[in-house]
């Protein structure tokens, strides 16, 4: 079977206490043509996630985009939400895909690592996310991976390819250039005044040709 497909701006939501101020930039992502959001939240209690988790839920399937929980399966579960992102230190791809069910999106972060990569792949996973490809303010530590890395996992599969990390309007081209089907954007999309804007200029670099990654 083919891959599901994702690509576009997948929005990925910062950390914050607003209800209301969270569900309107979401929705201001989603007009301007977000295909996807991510719900990450490190912070917030449990209620919390589920009511926010709940309501963008919502807003998604309104718009017809994609919706993800970041690390939280049995939250995902509870939802019915279109799938989970996991990371290092989460549930295995696997387990995950036990738990939410072969309709599910399952989607791992692969960090800089080629044979994770190949390992999340194996194990099922709907999607690779690599990165951070430039300096994150969300997080000023994290591995930096080349964009050289995105061609290479274009020759080796044909899952879709998540880039994240310090991705603004600037440079974001040069990511898709590489291979990079969906732009992960926390800063740039909601770290700025205008989300709709940020959100429009980010989609329409994918209706742009480019020349495909070598």
């Amino acid at each position: 079977m083919d891959a599901p497909h994702l690509q576009g701006l997948y929005a990925v939501t910062p950390d914050t206490l607003d209800d209301a101020w969270l569900a309107e930039r979401v929705e201001q992502a989603l007009r301007g043509g977000a295909c996807a959001v991510q719900y990450r939240s490190k912070h917030a209690d449990a209620q919390l996630r589920r009511r926010q988790a709940q309501r963008l839920l919502h807003a998604c399937r309104v718009h017809g985009a994609l919706f993800f929980v970041n690390d939280d399966v049995d939250l995902a579960f509870e939802l019915g939400a279109g799938g989970v992102h996991l990371g290092r230190e989460d549930m295995p791809v696997a387990a995950a895909r036990a738990r939410l069910g072969r309709d599910a999106l399952v989607g791992a972060s692969c960090y800089d690592d080629l044979a994770r990569a190949e390992r999340a792949a194996q194990a099922g996973a709907d999607y690779l996310a690599f990165g951070s490809f430039f300096p994150s303010a969300v997080k000023p530590g994290a591995v930096r991976a080349p964009l050289e890395l995105l061609r290479q996992a274009r020759r080796r599969w044909r899952l879709p390819l998540v880039a994240i990390g310090g991705i603004d309007r600037d440079n974001a081209a040069r990511v898709i250039e590489a291979g990079a089907d969906a732009l992960a954007v926390i800063t740039a999309l909601f770290g700025v005044p205008d989300t709709f804007s940020a959100a429009c200029a980010f989609s329409r670099l994918f209706q742009q040709p480019t020349m495909p990654a070598l």
